[in-house]
């Protein structure tokens, strides 16, 4: 595939996450849905403080230079917080017959032994919640259209994981949207996109700033 496009290398809380969505255009390229996947390797017991820049930048590498993609997943997300990977305005590299219609969110956990109800992975099932809420309110894309990444016919992967229920997640979303967006998950128009850039709190600009590659 080659041409690598770069990653964003930014990360944010929830509410950071949901204040950046909404300052972006996707005039280029426009997703019709969601595609949730996990990492299984590494797991969160592998991972026991998340994500790092390094994790972040090997992953870089290993995408590029080893599988030789043009970029990887949208998101990696763990129990602290969610990192920005493949630039989300830009299709992705994750799930091989919906690359080129859908974001990609990477879950750290293997789901198929570490519990995605308690604890860590609870966690991090409550940032992607949120990261799928803020992706779906700002995109106009309905949560009842997400796929999990073994749903790909071309996959073998039992990706997330046996213990995630889709069903459960999508009426976690919908929970969310309802909640922090009314229920309205259209695009917005250019006063809410100015509005949800000044969200973003001086910290998360702060982080941006030092983040971007």
């Amino acid at each position: 595939m080659g041409n690598w496009k770069g990653i964003a290398g930014l990360t944010f809380t929830p509410e950071e996450f949901d204040g950046y969505c909404h300052s972006l255009r996707w005039d280029a390229w426009r997703p019709s849905f969601i595609v949730l996947h996990n990492t299984a390797v590494p797991s969160l017991a592998q991972r026991p403080s998340g994500f790092t820049r390094t994790h972040i930048a090997n992953l870089e590498a290993f995408y590029r230079d080893k599988q030789g993609w043009s970029a990887g997943p949208h998101l990696f997300i763990d129990d602290r917080q969610i990192w920005v990977f493949t630039r989300l305005t830009v299709s992705g590299i994750h799930s091989p017959s919906w690359n080129k219609l859908a974001f990609g969110v990477e879950m750290l956990g293997d789901y198929e032994r570490e519990a995605f109800d308690q604890g860590r992975g609870l966690k991090v099932r409550a940032h992607t919640v949120c990261a799928i809420a803020t992706l779906c309110a700002v995109t106009g894309i309905d949560p009842a259209s997400l796929k999990l990444h073994r749903e790909d016919i071309l996959t073998t992967h039992a990706c997330p994981g046996s213990k995630v229920d889709k069903g459960a997640v999508i009426k976690e979303i919908q929970d969310v949207i309802v909640s922090r967006h009314g229920g309205d998950h259209g695009q917005p128009d250019p006063q809410a996109r100015v509005a949800g850039a000044r969200q973003i709190s001086p910290r998360a600009r702060i982080r941006r700033r030092g983040k971007s590659r």
